[in-house]
């Protein structure tokens, strides 16, 4: 039987595989491994509902894994914590850039990181 510091390390480690293991949650924190990035232009290159990718930085937020910063009024955000940073960087060693995937079809005017 696990004593309840051990138990206790368990629990917060799967938490933080639980945060990570959304596929948007997981691209998100990708990305911000290679720069901060806006709001507006996290929901560009997603495609996402704003309320929606509030609701997942809302949870990567809540387990300390991002924090954000509000510059020129808009939230900024940057990955804050390192073990999330080790996991993903394990998963994609190669990284991955969403804004490279939507390069040519960028609006005039697009947010970006």
């Amino acid at each position: 039987m696990l004593d309840e510091n051990r138990r206790q390390r368990y629990e917060e480690k799967a938490e933080l595989l639980k945060a990570l293991g959304h596929p948007v949650r997981l691209c998100i924190v990708t990305n911000l491994l290679a720069r901060a990035c806006k709001v507006g232009h996290m929901q560009d290159c997603l495609g996402l509902p704003q309320s929606t990718l509030s609701q997942h930085l809302a949870m990567l937020r809540a387990r300390g894994i991002i924090r954000g910063e509000r510059q020129k009024g808009e939230a900024v955000y940057r990955v804050v914590s390192r073990e999330a940073a080790d996991i993903v960087r394990a998963l994609f060693p190669e990284g991955d850039d969403l804004t490279a995937s939507i390069e040519g079809t960028r609006k005039p005017g697009m947010a970006e990181c």
